[in-house]
């Protein structure tokens, strides 16, 4: 069944087609524009971005979408024309052929005059009517559009195909008292409309490629590049923040973009010039805790060794000069700390350090080596060619009396001196020699010097019966072990203890025997290697005493035991700590292995590897006496450690010089940025452990606690601290519940 609908076509204000050379010359000019605009695209990155093809695809979309409306809206008024053109000619042809007279009213055109119609004409159907509407006439195709006397009767039809067009002309059309019909082939209509559409969608998508490519060309340009860049660097910056590989636009541009970019860059220099300043500054004060005395500023011990190896290298084996070592100690320090106090001793300990630097010459190494103790190295030149005069200028400044605190004080030194190649070749034997000649003019009266000379064997002699001694000692067990207690600062629970070497030396005296400083025979027991049997009698002994008092139902606690360099080393301490932990059945997390800085520094890469064995066995490890050796930040980083001692000649001076104490929070906070826990050695008095309290300090020996004590006294000190410690908690408990 057709299902054409008629429809009314408004003629006035029609727009006619353009012709088809109009449309040849619009297809060039599009065309011209298309090549022109070929090689137009932005930088092959920025098609790489997904953002570019969102952009170019949603503007490409909605210049079509628009463009196409456009077109629908030209084709229907072309069309349009194309009728309205049909009906023109129709309605002329019609008119000539018709022939009204009262003869042929009923006939208005003859057969002859149709069937001219018809064959010139695009006319396939005619059907003629009175005014009454009554059928007059048909001619050709029969014609579905009949006339109707209602008010909006249809004017024109056209088939579903399009291929046939019918219009109706009054009386008032054809000037004669009819209604007729005119059937027209609009086939033409239909392949010219086509091929209308066929044109302009080909122009519209040329015009859309080309606004898009422009379109692209501009933003890859302004927009797309400039924020790809600022991307690149925010990634360059995420990956190596402090040396960002920053890159700048091709053609900088003074807009919103150009002036992001260029804030975006500045921000990212900052902030790689922060974190460059932030990190030397936090290098900078490891290194002077490393190589630099806090109260004097002057270098320290490991420094001067380091410089006194570096100038046998250069100076005396390269240049064939001599060097002269000088140690320098202050004679009765420690009665004058005591006397004055040790604000007092600081004070005088920086005089004497400005006094030595202005005395001696410029290229002097002048050094603080311990509490007391000055070191000092020269290289003889014409101008001073024996040390001697360098002596004498440094009694020569310690002749005027020191003023410190309102208070004058005359101060005496001795001296001992040493001399490369002639005492030695190597620098730790050269300030060795200068220590001894030191102790020699100590021994004969202070105030005085000594040079080192080869009489001075018999020190050497006592040392070899030292080690004799020594190793007697390891045969008849006269070691034993002390143990120091340490606390947890917040809780105040014992949670640990140290374990101290000591050794009795019987002899035939009325006491039966004597302690020998560790400070003594610790050093012999290192240079000789016998510091590997001692170092594991230590540690066997020590796990041992901890595995058997958790068996007598001592709440279990960590024992530290300290590691030497000589030990770590030579020996194979991860096998070892193995042995001696499933021999004892110790726990590993009740072991704490406590090295000191300058154990790391000797092989890094053989210290990382023992100390990551030793971390997967299970036990803790310690730096001893941090912040008095090469305190790095890179091995802090590197190493599997757990713990940060602080030396206890910080935690001495903390209350009372302002260097000591910046130090120890320095290293608070440093340990706590590690996520390494810190304990403090030396704490000998209430406002020490109110200092380190505040300061975050987690866990605290010391003499304020208790001393060191041999194995029986020190279980009878935890069984009877447990206990208080009980006693204070179920207390505070009760406190607690009856307040509640």
């Amino acid at each position: 069944m057709d299902k054409d609908v008629p429809v009314k076509t408004d003629t006035p204000g029609a727009v006619t087609p353009p012709p088809a050379a109009a449309l040849g010359a619009k297809r060039g000019r599009w065309a011209f524009l298309h090549s022109s605009t070929a090689g137009v695209a932005a930088s092959p990155h920025v098609w790489r971005s997904r953002i570019s093809w969102r952009i170019a695809l949603t503007v490409f979309a909605t210049l079509l979408l628009v463009q196409g409306a456009v077109l629908l809206f030209t084709v229907r008024n072309s069309e349009t024309d194309l009728l309205d053109g049909l009906r023109a000619v129709a309605s002329a042809g019609i008119g000539a052929s018709l022939s009204y007279n009262e003869e042929h009213a009923n006939a208005p055109m003859s057969k002859a005059a149709a069937e001219r119609l018809l064959a010139s004409s695009g006319i396939t159907g005619l059907a003629i009517y009175d005014k009454n509407l009554k059928p007059l006439q048909q001619f050709g195709d029969k014609t579905v559009l009949m006339p109707d006397s209602k008010p909006d009767m249809p004017d024109a039809w056209r088939s579903a195909d399009g291929m046939g067009f019918e219009v109706l002309f009054t009386p008032h059309d054809a000037g004669m008292p009819y209604y007729i019909v005119a059937r027209i082939d609009s086939s033409g209509v239909v392949a010219e409309v086509g091929s209308e559409i066929r044109k302009t969608a080909t122009i519209l998508l040329l015009m859309s490629g080309f606004v898009t490519a422009v379109m692209m060309l501009a933003l890859g340009q302004w927009l797309l590049e400039p924020i790809m860049l600022l991307r690149n660097n925010l990634l360059n910056a995420a990956k190596n923040p402090e040396k960002p590989d920053i890159q700048r636009l091709k053609k900088e541009t003074r807009d919103e973009i150009g002036i992001a970019i260029r804030i975006a860059n500045d921000l990212i220099r900052q902030n790689a010039n922060n974190l460059k300043r932030l990190r030397s500054q936090a290098e900078d004060k490891i290194h002077k805790l490393a190589y630099f005395d806090a109260l004097t500023g002057l270098p320290n011990r490991t420094y001067f060794l380091e410089k006194l190896d570096d100038h046998i290298r250069h100076k005396v084996v390269e240049e064939d000069r001599r060097l002269a070592v000088m140690s320098v100690d202050l004679d009765h320090f420690k009665d004058i700390n005591d006397t004055m106090g040790h604000e007092f001793g600081d004070k005088l300990l920086e005089a004497i350090g400005r006094r030595l630097v202005k005395a001696l010459p410029e290229d002097s190494i002048i050094s603080r080596a311990s509490a007391d103790e000055f070191t000092i190295m020269v290289v003889l030149k014409p101008e001073y060619p024996d040390s001697s005069m360098l002596v004498d200028r440094i009694f020569s400044a310690m002749t005027e009396p020191v003023s410190i605190l309102q208070e004058r004080f005359q101060v005496r030194v001795s001296i001992g001196v040493a001399h490369c190649p002639d005492d030695g070749m190597e620098a730790r034997q050269i300030l060795k020699n200068a220590d001894i000649a030191l102790n020699r003019a100590k021994e004969e009266g202070r105030d005085t010097v000594r040079y080192y000379s080869q009489d001075f064997d018999l020190a050497v002699q006592q040392r070899f019966q030292l080690l004799r001694d020594l190793r007697s000692a390891l045969d008849e067990n006269q070691l034993q072990l002390h143990f120091h207690p340490q606390f947890d600062l917040r809780t105040g629970y014992l949670i640990g203890a140290e374990a101290l070497l000591r050794w009795w030396l019987p002899d035939n005296s009325k006491e039966g025997g004597y302690f020998v400083s560790p400070a003594e025979f610790i050093p012999v027991a290192e240079q000789s290697g016998l510091i590997v049997p001692i170092g594991e009698w230590v540690l066997r002994t020590a796990c041992a005493a901890n595995k058997r008092w958790q068996e007598q139902g001592i709440p279990p606690f960590r024992i530290a035991v300290n590691i030497s360099g000589v030990q770590f080393h030579k020996a194979d301490i991860v096998a070892l700590v193995a042995d001696v932990l499933k021999d004892t059945k110790l726990d590993p997390k009740y072991l704490e292995l406590e090295v000191t800085e300058s154990v790391f520094m000797e092989n890094m890469q053989t210290t990382i590897d023992i100390l990551n064995q030793l971390h997967r066995q299970g036990v803790e490890l310690a730096v001893d006496d941090f912040g008095t050796g090469y305190s790095s930040l890179s091995y802090l980083r590197q190493f599997p450690i757990d713990r940060l001692k602080v030396d206890q000649s910080f935690i001495r001076n903390a209350l009372v010089n302002p260097d000591d104490r910046m130090i120890t929070k320095t290293i608070i906070n440093l340990g706590h940025s590690l996520n390494l826990k810190v304990i403090a050695e030396g704490v000998e008095t209430n406002d020490h452990e109110n200092f380190l309290k505040e300061e975050g300090c987690d866990e605290v020996q010391g003499f304020k606690y208790t001393k060191p004590l041999n194995m029986q006294k020190f279980i009878e000190y935890v069984v009877n601290y447990n206990r208080e410690i009980a006693k204070k908690t179920k207390l505070a408990v009760v406190d607690e519940k009856s307040s509640a």
